[in-house]
C-alpha cells in the first residue's frame, strides 16, 4: 500500500498538528506500507523542494504571494493542486489522504480528478470553529458560512472521510453525510515515546520555587478557548484552600499578554508562574514538575466537538489530569476514573474540583495506571492506526493503481 499525504504543515514546525501527523505516519510505515507527504504553501518551506525529517518523506509547495481574501486561497490551492500531481507522479501512489482544513481537500480534490486516485479526506476541527476558538472569526458571519458550506461540499466529494471523535462525526451526520462514509480515527499517542517518566529534576524545581509546592500546572498553547484566565481567576481559592499551591504555565500564545496581566493583578500574583515557550525536547522535563495538568477548555462548539491531544500525552506519562466538563474532554477522561472533570467556564468549580483531589493522594497511583493502561489499550496508534487499512484497500480496489498511472504518463 503506497499512500500520500496532504497536509497543511509538517515537522521541522511543532504543533499537535504535525504530532498527530507524525505518528500516523511512523505507524503506517511501521506496517510495512509505503507513504510521503506533501506540505501546503503555508509550510513556508522557501527554496526547499523535498525534503527527509525523522525518516519521513515531504515535498515541498512553494510560498505563493500575498493577495485579497479568497483570491490569495484561490492562488494557493491551484498551487498546491499542481504539487500533489507533481509529487504523485513521482512517488505513485494507491490512495491520496488530505488531512484538515478544507483548502486541502480542495486541493486534494482537484488533484485526485486529474490522477484517477481515489481520495480520503481528514478532518481534526472544522475549520470555520477553529477560527471562532482562535479569535479569528465569527459564529454565523459570511466567512463561517461560506467556510461550512465548503466543507460539506468536499465531504461529500471526498471518497472516504475520516474524523478525530464522534463529535465530529455527529455534526457530518446531521448535515445529511451518509454516514457509511465517515470512519473515526482518534487521536492517539505513539506509546513508543512515552516509556517511564523521567525523575523529577530537583534543582529546575529549586529555580523556580516548586521543592514544597503542591503544583497545577498547563504545557501547551496559549488560546482563548483553553480558558486558561479561569483558571488563573480560580487560584485565589486554590491557594486558600491550598496554601502550598502552585501554577505552572509553559508555552505561549495569543492570549499570552491577557494572561500576565491578569496574574499580575491577582491577590496570589506570587503562586502563578510563566515560563514560556520551551524546546520540545524539554517539555518532559516541565511535565515532572506537575503534580496535576489542569486543561480548562470554554464551552463553545470548537471544544465541544474536537478531542485535544495534550491530555493524551498527559495520561500516557502516568501524570493527572483534570479538565472542563466538554464534549471533547468527555470523549478522553472517566470522571473519578481515569481524571476529573469539572463544570467548564466556572473558577469556583475548577478550585473546588482540583483541591478536592489533592485532598485524596492516597488515589493518585492507582488513577495514573488506569489512565496509562487506557492509553495503552485504545489511543495507542500502533493499534488505531489499523482503521485506515480496510479503507485505504477498498479504495484502492475501486480504483486500481494500475489502471490510473497510464492516464497520468500520458497527462
Amino acid at each position: 500500500m503506497r499512500v500520500l499525504h496532504i497536509l497543511d504543515h509538517s515537522l521541522p514546525l511543532h504543533s499537535g498538528y504535525t504530532f498527530r501527523t507524525r505518528a500516523i505516519l511512523k505507524s503506517q510505515a511501521a506496517r510495512g506500507w509505503e507513504v510521503a507527504s506533501v506540505t501546503g504553501p503555508r509550510q513556508q518551506s522557501g527554496v526547499v523542494i523535498e525534503e527527509t525529517i525523522d525518516g519521513l518523506r515531504f515535498f515541498r509547495t512553494a510560498p505563493v504571494k500575498p493577495s485579497l481574501p479568497v483570491l490569495g486561497e484561490l492562488r494557493e490551492i491551484a498551487a498546491f493542486s499542481r504539487r500533489i500531481v507533481e509529487a504523485a507522479r513521482e512517488f505513485r501512489p494507491d490512495v491520496l489522504h488530505a488531512h484538515s482544513p478544507v483548502l486541502d481537500a480542495m486541493a486534494a480534490q482537484r488533484a485526485a480528478r486529474r490522477l484517477g486516485l481515489p481520495l480520503v479526506y481528514e478532518i481534526r476541527a472544522f475549520w470555520e470553529d477553529a477560527a471562532v476558538g482562535n479569535g479569528t472569526g465569527t459564529e454565523g458571519s459570511w466567512r463561517y458560512r461560506l467556510t461550512r458550506a465548503l466543507e460539506t461540499r468536499a465531504v461529500r466529494r471526498a471518497d472516504a472521510v475520516a474524523v478525530i471523535c464522534e463529535g465530529l462525526r455527529g455534526d457530518l451526520v446531521a448535515r445529511g453525510i451518509d454516514p457509511a462514509k465517515i470512519f473515526v480515527s482518534p487521536n492517539g499517542v505513539d506509546m513508543a515515546m512515552f516509556g517511564a517518566p523521567p525523575p523529577r529534576d530537583e534543582a529546575l524545581a529549586a529555580a523556580h520555587g516548586l521543592n514544597d509546592a503542591e503544583t497545577i500546572g498547563f504545557i501547551g498553547s496559549f488560546y482563548d478557548y483553553e480558558g486558561l484566565d479561569v483558571l488563573i481567576a480560580a487560584m485565589p481559592r486554590l491557594v486558600a484552600e491550598r496554601p502550598r499551591m502552585q501554577l505552572l504555565l509553559v508555552g505561549g500564545g495569543p492570549m499570552e499578554a491577557a494572561l500576565r496581566a491578569q496574574a499580575a493583578a491577582s491577590p496570589v500574583a506570587g503562586h502563578i508562574r510563566f515560563v514560556g515557550r520551551v524546546p520540545h525536547d524539554e517539555v518532559e522535563r516541565w511535565y515532572g514538575l506537575v503534580d496535576v495538568l489542569v486543561y480548562p477548555r470554554k464551552r463553545m462548539r470548537l471544544t465541544d466537538l474536537v478531542t485535544p491531544l495534550k491530555p493524551l500525552e498527559a495520561m500516557a506519562q502516568r501524570r493527572l489530569v483534570a479538565a472542563s466538563d466538554v464534549g471533547g474532554h468527555r470523549e478522553l477522561i472517566r470522571d473519578g476514573d481515569t481524571g476529573t472533570l469539572f463544570a467548564p467556564d466556572d473558577p469556583a468549580e475548577l478550585a473546588r474540583s482540583v483541591a478536592g483531589l489533592f485532598a485524596e493522594r492516597d488515589l493518585w497511583e492507582a488513577r495514573r495506571e488506569r489512565a496509562r493502561a487506557f492509553v495503552e489499550a485504545e489511543r495507542n496508534w500502533a493499534v488505531n492506526v489499523a482503521r485506515y487499512e480496510s479503507v485505504y484497500q477498498r479504495l484502492a480496489n475501486i480504483a486500481p493503481v494500475k489502471d490510473s498511472w497510464p492516464q497520468v504518463a500520458k497527462a
